[in-house]
């Protein structure tokens, strides 16, 4: 891939004369249901991974990327405050990337979302990883259109953050336990971690990794469906 990443920028100047909560989050909802009907009619894949700043999203995200680039045609949506940093490290992998730069915004929405699907060449992909905005507690309630939701979390972070954090658990497919081979220098216990997720999300389906060593990459492709 040559160029420069596309960038589209939240426009902070527009104001929007909706009611905050439901109206929001319903437009938002019509949207995203618009997104996915665009995204079968091409039969593209979504992903949308969801995770905390440091969690190892992109660098998981990249891995995913190497091993599947030769399988599908890939594009990569990057979500970030201001910088095209996660953008250009995926953009390495030859893969068609577009960021979207949020401002102050804390999540990437539809909208968002399907400003940057008009910028890829849908007829030329079949499967599109949308990286969120890294936190856990914006994205849970915005819906993108994305086919499966993966929420990231590290051992780095603690002991504690699935179950602070359940609301972003209960609506994900898969989660994700990364950084493994630092569990024990960390005294975290990622099963536990897989324990807190279940219990909040039975349906979930709970994956540990490791980009480092490659641990549990095959068995979040599986559970991908990849």
């Amino acid at each position: 891939m040559s160029g420069k990443v596309p960038v589209i920028i939240h426009d902070e100047g527009v104001v929007m004369d909706i009611e905050l909560g439901e109206d929001i989050l319903k437009k938002n909802t019509d949207q995203a249901k618009e997104n996915r009907k665009s995204l079968d009619q091409h039969h593209i894949k979504a992903i949308d991974v969801m995770g905390s700043i440091g969690s190892g999203k992109t660098s998981l995200i990249g891995t995913l990327c190497s091993r599947l680039k030769d399988k599908y045609k890939i594009a990569f949506i990057a979500g970030d405050l201001t910088t095209t940093i996660d953008a250009d490290r995926v953009k390495m992998h030859t893969v068609e990337t577009v960021q979207l730069n949020t401002g102050k915004e804390c999540h990437l929405d539809a909208l968002l979302v399907r400003n940057a699907l008009n910028k890829i060449n849908l007829k030329a992909i079949n499967l599109l990883i949308i990286e969120n905005v890294g936190n856990l507690i914006c994205p849970a309630e915005f819906d993108l259109g994305a086919h499966l939701r993966i929420v990231i979390v590290s051992v780095t972070e603690g002991p504690y953050m699935v179950v602070k954090h359940p609301y972003i658990f209960m609506g994900a497919n898969i989660a994700v336990i990364n950084k493994i081979d630092l569990a024990e220098a960390m005294d975290v216990d990622p099963d536990k971690l897989v324990k807190d997720a279940l219990a909040i999300n039975p349906k979930i389906t709970a994956v540990k990794t490791s980009v480092k060593t490659g641990e549990g990459i095959d068995n979040l492709i599986k559970a991908l469906k990849l």
